[in-house]
């Protein structure tokens, strides 16, 4: 058997109908479409959500407004209550916090809120701390690590007034807007 020898089961390819090509056909005149009316017309017919003219589904629902933001970052959170259980003196990261149960939600990027008392001193590890929790594990004589080198938030790493470049030199910005001014002669 060669390639040109294979056929699909009987039955299984059906072949495609050519309407108006000759009366043998049985799809002349009207080409399968009746007679008149909306649908005989080019482009005829009703969109699929139409609904006869009774209010539709989408209306009949509360309009939403807003812009939902694609690029959102969904943290998991934990409060600086449920860190009081852990052993003093340890480091404390993600995989501590799944395995004690304290994190909410499936996965993401881990948040330590403020909420609740503290006083155990643990080096915290996590994606993001609010105010209230780094004060609080610093107060206690603890340390917080950002996970994956992130930075809190960025302005203030240029609020010392240097300026990040991409080769990872930083300069002041007088010293960037001097290379950048034309020479005046």
């Amino acid at each position: 058997m060669r390639m040109h020898e294979l056929k699909p089961p009987s039955g299984s390819a059906r072949e495609r109908i050519r309407i108006g090509r000759g009366h043998g056909s049985g799809k002349v005149k009207t080409g399968g479409k009746g007679t008149k009316g909306q649908n005989a017309r080019a482009g005829g017919g009703v969109p699929p959500y139409f609904e006869g003219g009774q209010l539709p589904l989408i209306r009949k629902l509360p309009y939403r407004r807003g812009f939902r933001n694609p690029f959102r970052v969904e943290y998991r959170e934990l409060n600086v209550r449920d860190l009081a259980d852990f052993p003093a003196g340890s480091t404390v990261g993600p995989e501590e916090f799944e395995t004690a149960g304290v994190l909410r939600g499936k996965s993401g990027p881990v948040k330590v809120l403020g909420q609740g008392d503290f006083s155990v001193k643990l080096t915290v590890r996590a994606h993001k701390f609010s105010a209230g929790a780094r004060q609080k594990i610093e107060a206690a004589g603890g340390s917080v690590e950002l996970i994956d080198g992130q930075a809190e938030k960025p302005s203030e790493a240029t609020a010392g007034g240097s300026v990040e470049l991409i080769g990872g030199q930083a300069e002041s910005p007088s010293e960037t807007a001097e290379a950048t001014a034309p020479a005046v002669e």
